[in-house]
């Protein structure tokens, strides 16, 4: 196989495997309905920038030499590309196919799974292991600030080892995909499948690791999980008995110091949670031999990735931040990060997808309730609807008003530039304006076009 073809080049996963095959040296082409209309350009010219072709998503594409067309997930049979691939007989497979297949022809490969914090854990492992020479290939959700000066999109990290980390995502199953040499289980929590799911699914993941499992020791649901025929590492901010445990964490500014086994050790990042983010990591390279010392040292370099509580910038007084926070767990624990910091929230949470908002809205909203001051405030605009059939029977207007009968400041205006006009009418000296929400790439531009009205 040397040439393929990806259809929905855009979307954050598909994009990463798209460069680590032109990486490998596959002739690789692709397109993306975003591209047609005018959409990610930036994504478009970086993609170009290694040689990557992109065609129109008309099907002028798929000519009778491409050996495979891989689809993005969220991309409809009734697609040109799709509709021509079957017409010429082209096999048609998936972005998790693709991931898996590479995955496996790694040694050394390790799954970071986990409901939250898997974006970032995974790009820390990938950091720490470049930094130490480990020559990793990392495939990631995320673009990781340290490497935004490279060519291509920073979502991967590529060299020639025998090490391959990725997420593991358990939101569409794919996580069951993986035979992984070292697995790591951040967090389990309700999003997308309800808890008795996925504890059968994490369960499943950890009797399938060969050689190590990494638990987070805080989570309650992930405590039952074992496989006593691999060595088990637990991770802690709470409990003195886990293996790799943290204390004394402390708020500074731009960023949180800890204590590991007696050394105090910083990270660019804020809240407690991305320090048990960094203990995950530490805990995985321990299961490469790495000396967890020297892993924490390193982490002390990582800059953050692209939309996790990222600093967009700052302006009379006034900071704007980015955050891709959209489930319970995600959302207690970023505002709760922010508010170990001085100052009022001001907070723009845009929902996506009715099924997700049917199953976990009303927790979201709880997530807001128990985190937020009193002079805190919460906006929604309407939900984030990408199209297709949907049961549309729940509004953010409905989970505003759960927000507001548990006592959050909150508003609902359905348009975005209303929502914009709210804010800057709102916004003083102290405040941070939080612009949060997934899977919609314009979120980043509208924080940015806010810190630039201010």
């Amino acid at each position: 196989m040397t040439k393929i073809s990806f259809c929905g080049i855009s979307g954050n996963g598909v994009c990463a495997l798209a460069q680590i095959m032109a990486l490998k040296g596959f002739e690789v082409r692709g397109s993306d309905r975003a591209f047609d209309n005018g959409l990610d350009q930036d994504r478009k010219q970086a993609l170009e920038a290694l040689g990557i072709k992109i065609y129109p998503q008309d099907g002028s594409g798929i000519t009778d030499d491409l050996d495979v067309l891989y689809a993005s997930t969220a991309v409809e049979d009734t697609i040109a590309d799709v509709k021509v691939a079957k017409e010429k007989h082209i096999p048609i497979k998936t972005r998790p196919d693709l991931l898996a297949e590479l995955f496996h022809q790694y040694k050394h490969n390790i799954a970071v799974s986990g409901t939250s914090g898997k974006t970032t854990t995974t790009a820390m492992i990938g950091y720490v292991l470049d930094v130490l020479g480990q020559k990793p290939c990392m495939i990631d959700g995320g673009y990781l600030i340290n490497y935004m000066d490279k060519k291509g999109i920073p979502n991967v990290i590529y060299n020639e080892g025998d090490i391959c980390v990725i997420e593991a995502d358990e939101s569409n199953g794919t996580i069951e995909k993986y035979n992984p040499y070292i697995g790591l289980i951040n967090n389990i929590g309700e999003d997308h499948k309800s808890m008795d799911e996925l504890k059968v699914l994490f369960q499943n993941f950890a009797n399938r690791c060969q050689h190590g499992l990494v638990i987070n020791a805080d989570c309650p649901h992930s405590q039952g999980i074992d496989n006593p025929k691999i060595k088990k590492v637990t991770f802690s901010i709470k409990n003195p008995k886990a293996d790799i445990y943290a204390s004394d964490i402390k708020a500074i500014v731009g960023g949180t110091t800890y204590v590991l086994d007696g050394k105090e050790f910083k990270l660019n990042l804020i809240g407690k949670f991305n320090v048990s983010n960094a203990l995950a990591a530490i805990a995985v390279c321990t299961l490469l031999g790495i000396d967890k010392f020297a892993a924490a040292k390193a982490l002390e370099g990582f800059l953050g990735t692209k939309r996790r509580l990222e600093l967009v910038g700052s302006k009379n007084g006034i900071t704007v931040i980015d955050d891709f926070a959209h489930n319970p767990d995600k959302v207690a624990a970023s505002v709760a990060a922010l508010k170990d910091y001085a100052g009022r929230l001001i907070v723009m949470f845009q929902p996506h997808g009715f099924a997700p908002m049917k199953q976990t809205g009303k927790d979201i909203m709880k997530a807001f309730a128990d985190n937020m001051g009193q002079e805190d405030i919460l906006i929604m605009p309407d939900i984030y609807f990408v199209g297709g059939t949907a049961d549309k029977s729940i509004s953010s207007a409905d989970l505003i008003k759960v927000a507001q009968d548990l006592g959050v400041k909150a508003h609902y205006i359905p348009k975005r530039d209303d929502v914009e006009k709210f804010i800057l009418a709102q916004a003083k000296t102290g405040d941070r304006i939080i612009i949060m929400g997934a899977r919609d790439n314009t979120l980043p531009d509208f924080s940015r076009k806010i810190l630039g009205e201010l």
